[in-house]
């Protein structure tokens, strides 16, 4: 017999053991929580959540190497949304009465409730360099609506006649991207401009549509319904829409993230079981990421070319990032550290395999019975 074959039964073993069992993960959660990264300044402070195992939430601010517990509004949870450049930061947090409120947080001054749109419940989604806040909120009727919070109060931006409305991005002129209900309970993507108002955004031939993003030149990306009832990745840059789902070979598309440069990121789902992948669209062109160079969620990307997300690990989703430039992660001192670890193993099992076998022991029996 190969000696190869006599290691490959253990690898599995091998790889299953914890490198460093308490070690904490890129926000300091513990292995078994998970987190993931929503936002990212300009000086590198970054926000997003962990979520621990019994599915408490708790945002998290990551400023010069430390972190910061956001905290809630007397609830247990509450989770990070975005952060300007200024350091202040949105999302959602639950109030003792447990409804999630929006909520504007900076260290000076802490967390402060937003409020409502006179129901019960409201979250953060957006925040521009003025501090100006987009989100949505319930409505007095029961639906939700987006809205804008310009730090004095909370202003609704309706619906296109149906019921509901939210908010996902807000840019340095106002400008407010997300997705609004018809009559018929359809949504389509709008864009909302200071004085104008709400306007529906052109669709790819299907019933449904949401914008996920703007950048300060007013260039949207969202993610539309196609006829054949699957999804691509859009832009629009103020006159017509641009089909990026149609650069890619197959299956749907999602953009979610853009930069100052015009630079999208987003996801594609090819098939149903299968994980779903980071694309990066760049001056012109469209990259379909995989293994390592890819995210299992990808949020957005930085003017510096970071996209932001989550990886997953098998278990638990880990706070991550990816280099839009490269394409070939570099190896790290935890890698080979890994490496060296694995393959000192292999070794030592190997020469345990050969000793076994020279003293006629049945490692086969064996191995069974370590199973």
């Amino acid at each position: 017999m190969h000696r190869a074959a006599l290691i490959i039964p253990l690898l599995p073993l091998l790889l299953a053991l914890p490198l460093s069992a308490h070690s904490a993960g890129p926000m300091g959660e513990r292995q078994t929580e998970s987190s993931t990264t929503t936002g990212i300044n300009a000086s590198g402070e970054w926000v997003g959540e962990i979520k621990d195992e019994s599915g408490r939430r708790r945002a998290i601010l990551m400023s010069q190497g430390r972190r910061f517990e956001i905290g809630t509004l007397g609830g247990s949870d509450s989770t990070a949304n975005a952060i300007n450049n200024q350091g202040t930061v949105t999302g959602g947090a639950l109030t003792a009465s447990n409804a999630w409120h929006a909520f504007r947080y900076d260290q000076a001054h802490g967390m402060r409730d937003l409020g409502t749109l006179g129901g019960n419940s409201s979250v953060g989604t957006a925040i521009n360099e003025a501090g100006h806040i987009a989100g949505y909120a319930d409505t007095a009727d029961g639906n939700y609506h987006a809205f804008v919070d310009n730090g004095v109060g909370m202003l609704g931006l309706g619906t296109f006649g149906g019921k509901n409305s939210y908010a996902t991005a807000i840019n340095a002129s106002g400008h407010v991207v997300g997705a609004a209900q018809l009559p018929n309970g359809y949504r389509r993507a709008f864009l909302y401009k200071p004085g104008s108002g709400m306007f529906e955004l052109p669709t790819l031939g299907g019933r449904v549509s949401v914008a996920t993003a703007i950048n300060d030149a007013g260039i949207v990306v969202g993610s539309a319904e196609m006829a054949d009832r699957s999804w691509h990745a859009f832009m629009y840059d103020g006159k017509r829409m641009i089909d990026l789902g149609a650069m890619i070979s197959q299956g749907s598309s999602f953009a979610n993230g853009i930069n100052a440069n015009g630079d999208i990121v987003g996801t594609v789902k090819i098939k149903d079981h299968d994980a779903p992948h980071t694309f990066i669209y760049r001056n012109g062109r469209m990259q379909v990421r995989f293994g390592p160079d890819s995210l299992y969620l990808t949020r957005d990307i930085t003017d510096d070319g970071h996209v932001i997300g989550s990886t997953y690990t098998g278990h638990v989703l880990k706070s991550g990032s990816v280099d839009a430039d490269h394409t070939g992660r570099q190896m790290r001192w935890d890698d080979w550290l890994a490496i060296a670890f694995l393959a000192g193993s292999a070794i030592v099992a190997a020469y345990k395999v050969r000793d076994r076998i020279r003293k006629g022991l049945d490692f086969g029996v064996r191995l069974v019975s370590f199973a």
